[in-house]
């Protein structure tokens, strides 16, 4: 049998994470999220508004970079499950994926002088392709950290909340920086190009941070671990095929599939809300998305506390529909009740933090019942498997969302001119996608969350159950 040094405790840790791990841990989100939240709430705008690609070329860049992010998920968790360095499993791929992270990002948001339609897309698709790569060797590894630095059921949604509120706070930072930025620079291209490097180096800085931060921490867990098999000793399809045989798991995908499917479908038609439908200026619009993640982020430890007592499961099940309400009422909102939107944007974070924090809170003990079952320890490919799912939809959503305006008969704008008069279905359009589709999708979210099966006191169990393996194997 193949052993490991990278295994579970023989006994739960007593020593608390301590507030230094937990903000490392936070920080290293940065990584990913900034990238990721400018991405969600601009390119598809900056292709078709600034770059002058057609909605439907630019639905498909999306779903080529986001299909092309999925497949690298589960590739890069199961090889750093596999991964033995004097650094860990995890942390080579977070420091090899850093640099490229952040000049990738930059060039995404560069117009070639060109207004040929297939060699934009051509350019735009082929730095997505590189972007994702280096996306997904920082981002994985950082999510299966949950798993690695802790043990306790409450503690993890402990420092899930770290992670959750530094995702939150990307949001805020990276918006923040777009108001200020778009404000003192007026050429739409060069704007965008410097938001790209200012986030870019941001985001590789986060990830060194993360990496200092947690690796005495991650060190010491190690120390404390005694050898199990290592995932590898089964091939990848049967790997796939007994993570996707857990309940609980598909549960958790679920719930994080459409919880993000819906919100993130929201978070892309938002500027086109704002600016084509209630005709305001795009500060508005980084206005409105602040109000939202500021009041996610302020609700998150809230939710945290909440969680505590109740469970993961009622939390979902109490925000959710809030932001249900809010993503509803957007849909009737009209031109002239800009304070009505803001209200809205306020009553859509409060939910909208219990989506951030719960998913990634159930996976690590998940993790553990699939340790009971199988006697092996492959959080990177469970992680990876989470994300993948997410992405092939939301990049097969966003797909559909620039095909949907094209049908509508949105019109792209030429760079270098203002914003044309859209027709009465492309307004149509934008009312539906931002209200209630992602609705409908966060109500699927909801049935997912009932029938997830592992509280506190069921993971309790797993937990003795485990120890009493290991003490058995021990006295082997």
């Amino acid at each position: 049998m193949n052993h490991s040094p990278d295994a579970i405790p023989l006994k739960p840790r007593s020593e608390s994470l301590s507030l230094r791990t937990k903000l490392a841990y936070g920080v290293g989100e940065l990584g990913g999220e900034i990238p990721n939240n400018i991405l969600v709430f601009f390119l598809l705008f900056f292709l078709t508004s600034v770059a002058g690609l057609n909605p439907t070329l630019a639905g498909s860049v999306l779903l080529i970079s986001k299909v092309w992010d999925a497949v690298n998920d589960p590739l890069i968790g199961i090889l750093s499950d596999r991964t033995r360095s004097p650094l860990g499993r995890r942390y080579p791929w977070m420091l090899a994926g850093a640099i490229p992270l952040g000049v990738c990002f930059c060039l995404q948001w560069f117009v070639p002088p060109t207004t040929n339609q297939w060699l934009l897309f051509a350019y735009y698709s082929g730095i997505a392709l590189l972007f994702y790569t280096a996306f997904t060797a920082v981002a994985v590894p950082h999510s299966t950290l949950a798993a690695e630095l802790t043990t306790g059921y409450d503690e993890r949604t402990s420092l899930v909340s770290f992670k959750a509120a530094f995702s939150i706070g990307a949001s805020i930072l990276s918006l923040t920086l777009a108001q200020v930025i778009f404000a003192k620079i007026a050429d739409p291209s060069k704007k965008y190009l410097i938001l790209g490097g200012v986030c870019g180096i941001i985001a590789m800085s986060a990830v060194c941070v993360c990496v200092w931060g947690t690796y005495k921490r991650y060190q010491a867990i190690q120390a404390q671990r005694i050898p199990v098999s290592l995932s590898s000793s089964l091939p990848i399809r049967q790997q796939l095929q007994i993570a996707l045989s857990n309940f609980p798991f598909l549960c958790v995908i679920g719930i994080y599939l459409c919880s993000w499917l819906g919100l993130q479908v929201t978070a892309a038609i938002l500027p086109y809300f704002v600016i084509n439908w209630m005709r305001l200026p795009d500060h508005y619009f980084t206005q409105t998305a602040i109000a939202v993640q500021g009041t996610a982020l302020t609700m998150m430890f809230f939710w945290s506390a909440v969680a505590t007592r109740l469970g993961k499961r009622a939390i979902y099940g109490m925000g959710i529909p809030l932001t249900i309400c809010a993503l509803v009422g957007l849909c009737f909102l009209q031109p002239g009740q800009v304070g009505l939107m803001y209200v809205l944007a306020v009553m859509t974070g409060v939910g909208l933090s219990t989506a951030y924090l719960v998913p990634w809170s159930m996976l690590p003990d998940v993790l553990d019942l699939d340790e009971l079952n199988t006697g092996q320890r492959r959080e990177g490919i469970f992680c990876g498997l989470v994300v993948q799912f997410q992405k092939t939809a939301l990049a097969i959503a966003l797909f559909l969302v620039g095909k949907i305006l094209d049908w509508a008969g949105f019109i792209p704008t030429t760079p270098g001119q203002s914003l044309p008069s859209q027709p009465e279905s492309a307004l149509l359009a934008i009312r539906w996608l931002i209200g209630p589709v992602p609705a409908l999708v966060l109500v699927f979210g909801l049935v997912c969350a009932y029938f997830y099966p592992i509280t506190r006191s069921v993971h309790g169990e797993i937990l003795l159950k485990l120890l009493e393996r290991r003490n058995s194997s021990k006295h082997l």
